[in-house]
């Protein structure tokens, strides 16, 4: 399956919005470098899946605590308490992106050098750990 223009855009402004947010935590919880990677974040989510689905994604109600940490995390971030809001931010985020993790575990194990670096004695135990299995795939 091959993306669209506007998923494409939706990826790199995801990843943008990532690479923000990971450097205002390397500078000290910078508060506007990680209300910048929060927006792109949301941006580019809201263009990779589209508007409604989105909406669907943080409107169900089994992820209803995880929006509303996600959320409220992201608001704390704008109300110049970084520090706090990204904790909140973090837990909302695995509440709602826990479920992706085995996926994207799988797909990593299937790169050529992210696979064998995953496949390390100690590494593969916190992975396997992450991906809720047992034994490694690999």
């Amino acid at each position: 399956m091959w993306l669209t223009d506007m998923q494409k855009i939706g990826v790199a402004l995801t990843t943008f919005g990532a690479g923000f947010m990971m450097l205002g935590v390397l500078l000290f919880f910078d508060g506007a470098l990680l209300a910048l990677g929060n927006m792109l974040f949301l941006a580019g989510i809201t263009l990779i899946i589209g508007p409604q689905r989105t909406m669907y994604f943080f409107a169900r109600k089994e992820k209803m605590r995880g929006t509303v940490c996600f959320f409220g995390g992201i608001l704390l971030v704008f109300l110049k308490w970084p520090f706090i809001g990204m904790l909140v931010e973090m837990f909302g985020f695995l509440n709602l992106f826990g479920d992706f993790f085995p996926t994207i575990i799988m797909f990593l194990r299937q790169l050529p050098f992210v696979g064998s670096m995953l496949s390390l004695p100690y590494i593969r135990v916190v992975v396997d750990r992450i991906a809720g299995s047992r034994t490694s795939a690999v």
